[in-house]
């Protein structure tokens, strides 16, 4: 089947990309005190040199005391980190390519292995990560307002500094999952609530914070996951219908494009329909959608992290939904992270020379 489609270019907004191919973020954990260097900044270039169509950074914590446990992954806030960050930009661009800053809030977290603790105790809607495990405290409504405002700022300077898009970072159980979820948001205020569309008005304050100081023409995208890292089988919604009442208010306040993460992108998901997460994100809101998940590769990521190995996998199914209309784009992780030339030598029909993908490569910035 020919990958021919997958490099048409893609235009919305402020992106404007070269194919359809995206860097997913990935969380590197090389900057020390929160501070991307050079090394980081040439690992993004080395991307969009590659010919990545949209590089979409590692996730980068908001100006919070603590929106991070572990002090190597970047901050998006700070004179030193934004100065690195300006470095990241001017490669990219200078390499022919686009990118957006994926800003994020881990909320509620366990401690790091290092054992490194943020200055303040870890904050969530209700002080707990995961069912009847409490490492953190219950924000107050300041703490929220803060935490929006923050978002917003981080939005503004991605802006500033010259990138292409903002992605907020509201999957995988961190902070903005963590009010979307009965099992983490117990609150009885305003910010609760009995069904997961109740559940939403954090993130669509959020989002709503991010379009008032981007404007309307910059590219907003969200990242969402039904699946939790301690519950891979777990659905915030059960049903269309609730997936619609969950997706249309962050359409309606700014979402230009739903980043919908998946551990393998074939899996349907609901009974009685093929389509993916992002094909029914982009069907019930009629905006543009990102499929991840398991692309070009035959194990998926999180075992990855366990040691598992992965070789490269056909991409026909991909492109079959991908022509179907399911999704505008795709984002690819492990085989970009080992390889910065994977688009490149997927475009050339070089498929011989694809490398698969082993923990090793998640040891050193490649």
């Amino acid at each position: 089947m020919s990958n021919l489609s997958l490099f048409k270019p893609f235009s919305l907004k402020s992106l404007n990309i070269k194919n359809r191919i995206v860097m997913a973020p990935m969380t590197r954990s090389f900057s020390p005190n929160g501070v991307p260097g050079d090394n980081v900044a040439a690992y993004y270039r080395r991307r969009a040199e590659g010919e990545v169509g949209l590089i979409l950074s590692e996730g980068t914590v908001i100006n919070r005391p603590a929106s991070s446990n572990d002090p190597n992954i970047p901050r998006f806030h700070g004179e030193s980190a934004l100065h690195g960050w300006q470095q990241v930009i001017n490669g990219v661009h200078a390499a022919g390519g686009s990118m957006g800053p994926q800003i994020w809030h881990q909320g509620v977290m366990d401690n790091h292995h290092s054992g490194w603790l943020p200055l303040t105790p870890f904050e969530g809607p209700s002080g707990i990560n995961r069912p009847d495990n409490t490492n953190g405290i219950a924000m107050s409504e300041k703490n929220i307002a803060d935490t929006i405002k923050a978002f917003g700022d981080a939005a503004a300077d991605a802006k500033s500094l010259g990138y292409d898009c903002v992605e907020i970072h509201g999957a995988h159980n961190y902070l903005i999952d963590q009010f979307f979820s009965a099992n983490t948001n117990l609150r009885t205020d305003s910010y609760g609530g009995q069904t997961l569309a109740a559940r939403t008005k954090f993130a669509v304050e959020v989002i709503k914070e991010v379009r008032r100081r981007v404007g309307d023409d910059f590219a907003i995208i969200i990242r969402l996951s039904q699946w939790k890292p301690y519950a891979y089988d777990s659905k915030m919604a059960a049903t269309q219908a609730e997936l619609e009442s969950w997706l249309q208010p962050m359409a309606d306040a700014g979402v230009d494009i739903f980043h919908c993460s998946q551990r393998r992108f074939w899996e349907p998901e609901f009974e009685g329909s093929d389509l993916n997460f992002a094909g029914w994100a982009k069907k019930l809101t009629g905006k543009a959608t990102i499929t991840v998940g398991s692309v070009g590769l035959s194990g998926e990521f999180l075992a990855a992290f366990k040691g598992e190995s992965s070789s490269p996998s056909s991409l026909d199914e991909l492109i079959r939904r991908f022509d179907r209309g399911d999704f505008d784009l795709v984002a690819v992780g492990r085989p970009i992270l080992a390889d910065p030339n994977w688009v490149k030598k997927i475009k050339e029909g070089r498929t011989e020379e694809l490398k698969g993908f082993s923990k090793e490569a998640l040891m050193e910035l490649l």
